[in-house]
Parts: C-alpha cells; sequence; structure tokens
C-alpha cells in the first residue's frame, strides 16, 4: 500500500509540474506494474523449471528405491 501511494504522490508531482504526457504515465504505470510483479514473485520463494525437474527425478528414484527395499521385505 505505501508502494501504491508512493506512486500515487510521484504522479501527482509530475502532474503539478505539467510536465507529463501519456507516454510518461504509460511508462511510470509499466515500471511500477514491473516492479510490484518482481516483488511478489520473490515474496512466493518459487522455484525454476529446472530445479524442479531435478527435484521430481529425484523424488522418483527414492519412490524406486523404497519400493524395492518394500519389496525385499516382504520376501
Amino acid at each position: 500500500m505505501q508502494d501504491y501511494r508512493k506512486f500515487l504522490e510521484k504522479i501527482t508531482e509530475i502532474l503539478e509540474k505539467g510536465s507529463l504526457s501519456s507516454r510518461d504515465i504509460k511508462e511510470e504505470l509499466k515500471n511500477n506494474l514491473k516492479f510490484t510483479i518482481e516483488k511478489t514473485i520473490n515474496k512466493l520463494n518459487l522455484v525454476s523449471r529446472e530445479e524442479f525437474e531435478v527435484q521430481k527425478k529425484i523424488i522418483n528414484k527414492l519412490e524406486n528405491e523404497i519400493s524395492k527395499l518394500k519389496k525385499k521385505k516382504k520376501k
């Protein structure tokens, strides 16, 4: 919310100076949105597709090993 308030204050300041065009507004909105998206994604603590695939392979391997051990135990 504070970022949004800063953004509005900046837009208001520029409007008051009379030096704002529609292109400036577009760029400012684009930059603000990009920053907000990146900030949100970083908070989510997501992993890359490659990291996910590596973990998936490790889990499959461990599941196979567990399955083999269970079969041995039954014998």
